[in-house]
């Protein structure tokens, strides 16, 4: 059987004193997509900052492809295939959409990631845009290209932090059907998303985390059945 192309064991994680992350346990499988569930504060945008390296300090085991990269900085985590779309976008004003795209070298093991024909198909917004500085392209557009620039640089496990979040429902649709495609091309990806509406059509397993723990895991299978507790919870 092979490696999770993720697995955390034990996680625990700190912004300077603030104990962030108290004994993380999860796994996500090659080819999956792994949402996780919780309040604002709950822990999930820091779990994806400690996969990529970028909290104060970090404790436990963090296995990417097999990989112990608990003691690694976030460039060499990032060689492996990891890349990281955080709630900011990181978008540069003084660079056109398309230098934006081109900006970051390719990093991944295999030096290959998409080529800008393949992200104009999966993207044609970005491409009838190309040339507009990137802060003028709309909410939506920068989200794409946020995503786009990390899928061009070579990634095999992509961590979305929020990428729906305050967009128009027509986008969110688009950026719905691209994690899809991305799916189906067998891409492993990790979503933190308040918006349950659009992870749940699209997650094989949820993870639910309080106060800076996992409180429960389930397949998409269940959902029906957790429904309520999750309503009580994330107040949807």
């Amino acid at each position: 059987m092979s490696a999770p192309a993720l697995e955390i064991k034990a996680l625990n994680a700190w912004y300077g004193e603030s104990h962030v992350l108290h004994g993380v346990d999860l796994d996500v499988r090659p080819g999956e997509v792994v949402t996780l569930l919780g309040r604002n504060g709950s822990g999930r945008t820091t779990t994806l900052r400690a996969i990529m390296g970028l909290t104060d300090t970090r404790r436990g085991s963090i296995c990417i492809g097999g990989v112990e990269t608990i003691r690694l900085p976030s460039r060499k985590i990032a060689h492996l295939g990891v890349g990281y779309c955080p709630e900011e976008r990181g978008i540069f004003a003084s660079l056109s959409a398309e230098e934006n795209l081109l900006l970051p070298p390719v990093v991944s093991r295999d030096g290959q990631g998409m080529s800008l024909a393949e992200i104009y198909k999966l993207f044609p917004n970005l491409e009838a845009r190309r040339s507009a500085q990137g802060t003028r392209l709309s909410g939506g557009e920068q989200q794409m290209l946020a995503i786009a620039r990390i899928l061009r640089a070579g990634t095999s496990l992509l961590l979305l932090d929020e990428i729906s979040e305050g967009l128009a429902p027509v986008i969110v649709q688009a950026l719905g059907e691209t994690i899809l495609h991305l799916r189906r091309q067998g891409m492993t990806i990790v979503m933190v998303e308040q918006n349950f509406h659009f992870a749940a059509p699209l997650s094989d397993r949820f993870y639910v985390m309080e106060h800076g723990r996992v409180i429960d895991g389930f397949a998409a299978g269940e959902l029906e059945a957790k429904s309520p507790s999750l309503r009580a919870l994330l107040g949807i």
